[in-house]
């Protein structure tokens, strides 16, 4: 297996291989974890709080383009991830973007980092949580605590990357 910079590598003596350690995904997840329990934004047991690291973390892995992620200042690319998890940035596509040429470049071999990157993705992608329904028309009778107004089915990665993006601002 080539080694990417990423990982780290210790001989596996005995098993006949080398240990490769997700050093830039645990560190991406590590930030986005930092990030969402400094802006205390939702319990870091609930699904919310979940679907917001994964997103933050996916925006800071695949923002990392010159392998060069744990070496990285935090406050240093704040502003970089502030801009990709805006509104009004076609995340969604960027990731499947970004994704799509790793994997390209992994040529068959994915990387640990890219394994858990696209377990990530998959899960944003596929899971869905029930939230407050933001689009319900006010006025129409609907109780005032959004906790019981009107609910919808959301894709995870749409409650999570504005969780995210909170969260940046008010690291």
């Amino acid at each position: 297996m080539p080694h990417t910079g990423h990982e780290s590598t210790d001989g596996a003596d005995g098993v006949g291989g080398e240990l490769v350690v997700p050093m830039a995904w645990l560190y991406a997840e590590y930030i986005a974890d930092e990030l969402l329990r400094t802006g205390d934004l939702m319990p870091p047991t609930s699904f919310e709080f979940r679907a917001g690291r994964d997103a933050l973390a996916l925006t800071v892995f695949l923002s990392d383009t010159e392998g060069e992620l744990s070496g990285i200042r935090v406050v240093s690319q704040l502003e970089n991830w502030l801009s990709l998890t805006a509104c009004d940035h076609p995340w969604q596509d960027w990731v499947r973007t970004r994704m799509a040429d790793l994997t390209a470049r992994a040529a068959g071999s994915p990387s640990p980092d890219l394994t858990l990157a696209q377990d990530a993705w998959r899960w944003l992608e596929e899971t869905e949580l029930l939230a407050t329904d933001l689009d319900a028309v006010p006025g129409t009778g609907t109780p005032a605590d959004e906790d019981d107004g009107p609910k919808v089915w959301t894709p995870a990665w749409q409650l999570g990357l504005p969780l995210g993006h909170l969260a940046i601002h008010l690291f």
